[in-house]
Parts: structure tokens; C-alpha cells; sequence
């Protein structure tokens, strides 16, 4: 059965190696273990009632300058009436655990265990959980960049369910699940899941200019960041700036499916 990882929460023994995890900061790349994201560096918010977030990655010159990106967690009754304090913000959600109350001008809509949406600069929208189960899920933030003469993107409300994996030409051991066309350039990021069969693999080294955001979801795989060949489980968070190389090697026995976060479809800002 799908699985959607979240941030364990809790602490661990007081017995454990404080730096078993893995956690690496380096020049290229991030590395942040889900067994780093515990109780104790999470986050509240302004306009938000009963709810919490890991804050796991932010706009850091030098690294990855484009988006921020939260797990969050909604207590029974929580949420916001007014979640995004940047009126230029778009947002990309899916739903880990629990069930979501959307309402996006004014409509209702009900988002559970792997629904995803996608909320343009444009609308207007508010987040409860009205349900009597935690809600937990993941949401990328980014600063919408427009151009004269194209369009703001629509809402996208659909599912992870309801979208089918794309392999890869010639190779049928990875695959993307895309939300919204990749060809519309109103959209100046891509937000997907990314699914490997076990043994599946990236068979170069990628080395391009799009920063990425990957929070593993489920299994386990060697992912390549710069130089190093990293272990990475469910919940683990990947950070990597642009032109980092990256590779991956899919172990285990199940499906390894990441959420990827991508900066697309628009030039280079050319003054800093």
C-alpha cells in the first residue's frame, strides 16, 4: 500500500549517537535525515490555530534560493483562515495523513491521503482540518514569476491516486507522476512524485541548473549528491542547488517514490 512519510516528531533514545542520522551541509547539497525532525525544531505560525511545521528547507543564498518547504501538522479543528502571507506565493500540497478542508474562493474541497493541490499566486484560499484525525502534510512555496502576455496557471485539485506514472522512453523501472502539463509555460515549477521498481536507477550523473527539493515518501535507495552516495529512507529531505550532480540507485524490496520540487520554464535572472 502507498505510503506518504512524515516527520517523526518525538525525540529519540538519549542513548543514540547524536549524529547516527547523517546530516550533512555542504556547498553543493543538503542532506537532512527524517530522524533530525523532531519536537524540538518545529515551528508555529501567525494566523495559524492548533498546527506546526518542520520548516525544512528556505531561501539560503548560495544553495537553493527559489522556495521554502514545510511538513505541517493540523490538530482536529485547526488551520487557517489566511495561510499564505505572501500575495505572490503559488503553493504546491499533498496530503501524508488525515483529511484537509481546501476552500479556494470560496469552494469547498475535500483532500485526503495522497491529494494533491496546486494554488496559483491568484486565488485566495483557507485550510482546516474538520475531521477528528491529525492532519499531516507537505507544502512547497514558491514566488510566483510572471511574464506579459502568459497567463497565471489554474487551481489543480486531483491525487496522487489519480495520476498515472510516466516511465521514462526505454526504461520501465522509472517514472514521474506529473500533476499538470509540462509543457504549459504559465507554470514556473514543477511539484511530482518520482517512482522507482526496486533496482531502478538514474543511469548518469544529472547536472543541471534547476534547484531541487526531494522528501523521500517510501523505501530506500543510494542517491549520488555531488561527489557522495548518500542512503536515503522515508522522510529524509534532499537538498540541492543548481548544477549539483545527482543519481540514484533504488534498494529494498518496494517502490523508492521521492516528492521532487523543480524551478522550470523561465530565464535566468541575470542581475543578483
Amino acid at each position: 500500500m502507498t505510503s506518504y512519510a512524515f516527520p517523526p516528531g518525538g525525540m529519540p533514545a538519549m542513548t543514540e549517537d547524536p549524529a547516527a542520522a547523517g546530516a550533512r551541509f555542504e556547498t553543493a547539497y543538503a542532506f537532512i535525515p527524517g530522524a533530525t525532525m523532531r519536537d524540538i525544531v518545529t515551528s508555529r505560525l501567525p494566523g495559524w490555530t492548533d498546527t506546526r511545521v518542520w520548516i525544512i528547507a528556505r531561501p539560503i543564498t548560495g544553495l537553493a534560493e527559489t522556495f521554502a518547504q514545510y511538513a505541517v501538522e493540523v490538530l482536529p479543528g485547526g488551520g487557517s483562515a489566511q495561510p499564505e502571507p505572501d500575495p505572490e506565493a503559488e503553493a504546491a500540497l499533498l496530503v501524508a495523513e488525515g483529511q484537509m478542508t481546501l476552500t479556494i474562493d470560496g469552494v469547498a474541497h475535500t483532500l485526503g491521503k495522497g491529494g494533491y493541490a496546486y494554488l496559483p499566486a491568484s486565488v485566495e484560499w483557507t485550510l482546516h482540518n474538520n475531521s477528528s484525525d491529525t492532519l499531516r502534510f507537505h507544502w512547497i512555496r514558491k514566488r510566483y514569476e510572471a511574464v506579459p502576455g502568459i497567463a497565471h496557471p489554474d487551481v489543480v485539485i486531483t491525487s496522487d491516486q489519480d495520476n498515472p506514472v510516466r516511465w521514462m522512453p526505454d526504461c520501465d523501472n522509472w517514472g514521474t507522476t506529473t500533476f499538470v502539463d509540462m509543457a504549459d509555460l504559465r507554470h514556473d515549477m514543477h511539484v511530482n512524485i518520482v517512482t522507482f521498481h526496486p533496482g531502478g536507477r538514474i543511469p548518469f550523473a544529472e547536472t543541471h541548473v534547476m534547484e531541487h527539493g526531494l522528501y523521500v515518501l517510501e523505501g530506500t535507495a543510494r542517491y549520488l549528491l555531488n561527489t557522495d552516495w548518500v542512503d536515503v529512507g522515508p522522510g529524509d529531505f534532499m537538498w540541492l542547488r543548481a548544477f549539483c550532480p545527482q543519481a540514484c540507485i533504488a534498494t529494498g524490496d518496494g517502490p523508492f517514490r521521492y516528492l521532487l520540487y523543480k524551478d522550470v520554464n523561465r530565464h535566468p535572472r541575470l542581475a543578483l
